[in-house]
């Protein structure tokens, strides 16, 4: 399904290489401020520009079609789209029959058997989350003093990032990474366990995010090698503090009144220049493949805005569920 949440719903639309790609926001308390310009600071963040990302330069200006008025939310449903400019389609004609290694490309046409609009990858593009940062601007603002910051922590296994992207570009190569997420100043008791537990819900928004294969909370799998005694975070005082955060911020699917931490880890892009082999599906004869066309060596760099914004809007559907309880 296109669309998640339980009071706060986020409903995510379009294709790459379509008209337009978009997010309508149902449940979305009326009153709060929002102007085109509150946007402009994360859009920002997410786009290509930086060595190692993708050439394809889009304006990404936002235009709010419903749900707003007189620079206020109303309560209706909130809808925003981002027209799809600068395409170059015919970049991915060659991919019809020979689908990219580690790309969705083969599954998605099985999938809808054949329907599927393949031009740069679709509705499985990473252009599309461009609309999830958009959604969390708007669940930043529901989440008040709460803060969400994200940071790459490394490329390529390697903490020296502009090194080892300009090595991926030398090689017509891809690299993946390692990006942190922190949100702090949450009430104790935000979650609704069993099946929508704080970590639950956060994860199956970062899986939503192309290129996420794996994630983290607190001390995470490093928990497995660890005792009782070393894990468990002693509560030091009424609030909840703790004098450790192996938890990340979380007890038993609630925030526990701690900085909520964890990990993604981003997989390498899938479209490379340097030679690949794949299956031509129409000949059923393995071929040798070049990507051509536009794309990021390590789409790691633009990952954390977008990992801050599926963590607001996981945050944001759980405080107004907390607030009905």
């Amino acid at each position: 399904m296109n669309s998640f949440g339980r009071i706060f719903r986020t409903h995510i639309f379009g294709e790459s290489h379509g008209p337009y790609v978009g997010i309508c926001l149902d449940g979305c308390p009326p009153g709060i401020p929002l102007e085109i310009d509150d946007f402009f600071a994360d859009l920002d963040r997410r786009k290509s520009g930086a060595r190692g990302t993708t050439s394809r330069k889009e304006d990404d200006s936002p235009e709010i079609i419903s749900g707003c008025y007189n620079g206020y939310t109303t309560g209706a449903p909130l809808t925003v789209l981002f027209a799809n400019r600068n395409v170059r389609s015919g970049d991915y004609d060659h991919l019809r029959d020979r689908p990219r290694p580690g790309h969705a490309d083969f599954v998605a046409a099985r999938r809808y058997k054949g329907f599927n609009d393949p031009r740069g990858g679709g509705h499985f593009s990473g252009r599309l989350t461009l609309a999830l940062v958009a959604a969390g601007v708007v669940a930043k603002k529901i989440l008040g003093d709460v803060s969400v910051a994200a940071k790459l922590l490394e490329a390529g296994g390697r903490k020296d990032i502009g090194k080892a992207v300009g090595e991926a570009l030398n090689e017509g190569n891809s690299i993946g990474g390692l990006v942190e997420c922190l949100a702090s100043n949450i009430p104790v008791g935000w979650g609704e366990p069993f099946f929508d537990a704080v970590e639950s819900v956060i994860s199956h928004l970062a899986f939503a995010v192309p290129a996420i294969k794996g994630i983290e909370f607190g001390s995470g799998f490093a928990a497995a090698a660890m005792k009782g005694s070393e894990h468990n975070d002693v509560i030091v005082d009424e609030s909840g503090k703790t004098a450790s955060n192996n938890a990340g911020g979380i007890s038993g699917g609630l925030t526990n009144g701690n900085e909520l931490l964890f990990r993604v880890a981003v997989k390498p892009t899938s479209s490379i220049s340097k030679k690949q082999k794949t299956l031509n599906v129409k000949s059923g004869e393995m071929e040798t493949l070049e990507v051509k066309g536009r794309h990021d060596a390590c789409i790691a760099l633009r990952v954390p805005v977008v990992i801050e914004a599926i963590t607001a809007i996981a945050l944001a559907d759980l405080k107004l569920q907390a607030g009905k309880a």
